[in-house]
């Protein structure tokens, strides 16, 4: 099982080479609550066990982070994908492009770019045991999205809902501890959906990038209905908030 990792792990860390996290982004607020965002991947060499009867681990890709006002910033439920960015961040776990595009999207605070894990020093996938940390920072009314892509998909990935994760309560209180049960699986519905884990066409497999059929399907949430299994967020995922 060893070997099924690290041949993962080579491989999407070829397609997830992007410049450091520094690079990226906008300025935060001066004024305002800061957070630590964790996005731990708690997956295992097993979580993906396939009808060939492999098993595979769950990697998560870099991704985009925003603090946001508005609903949306990267997409919306049941319309097709904007052209903006999500598409290669779906497909590839690529966020250079949605990222550049989160500078000036409306309701838009402040964003950026996670793309390192904790304790290395070059930009790569989440495999089991890693994790992501960065800080935001916001102000009562204002939310927090994030796209991560599920790396052994076409073109899967991981956000909360249109609305995003608030980061305060009715009280104005800031949020503190664990979220993920408002983090979802998304399809982005740019590619052709092929099983979990054994797929040609996807990230550790694929040739080059954007191989893969097109779907010209809607960003939705998998609910099962390409007939393919996909791990539970909470099996794959532990996102935290904690106020600073």
């Amino acid at each position: 099982m060893k070997h099924g990792i690290v041949t993962a792990s080579l491989a999407l860390l070829g397609m997830f080479l992007v410049a450091p996290e520094q690079s990226f982004g906008q300025a935060m607020p001066n004024r305002g609550t800061s957070f630590k965002v964790r996005i731990h991947n708690i997956s295992t060499p097993t979580t993906i066990k396939a009808s060939n009867g492999t098993m595979h681990p769950a990697p998560n890709s870099p991704g985009v982070w925003v603090v946001h006002t508005e609903d949306g910033p990267f997409f919306t439920t049941g319309k097709p994908d904007r052209g903006k960015g999500l598409e290669a961040q779906a497909e590839e776990g690529n966020p250079t492009i949605l990222a550049e595009s989160m500078k000036d999207h409306p309701g838009v605070v402040s964003s950026g770019v996670f793309n390192i894990p904790v304790g290395r020093t070059e930009p790569g996938p989440a495999l089991p045991g890693d994790a992501y940390e960065f800080v935001i920072k916001g102000s009562p009314g204002m939310r927090f999205s994030f796209a991560s892509m599920f790396g052994q998909s076409n073109d899967h990935f991981y956000a909360p809902g249109d609305a995003g994760v608030a980061l305060f309560d009715g009280m104005g209180r800031p949020i503190s501890g664990n979220i993920t049960d408002q983090v979802l699986l998304w399809d982005a519905g740019t590619e052709m959906d092929e099983e979990p884990g054994i797929g040609p066409n996807q990230a550790p497999r694929q040739p080059a990038p954007n191989t893969g059929p097109a779907e010209k399907g809607v960003v939705r949430v998998d609910n099962g209905y390409s007939g393919h299994r996909y791990p539970k967020v909470s099996e794959v995922l532990h996102v935290s908030l904690t106020p600073q």
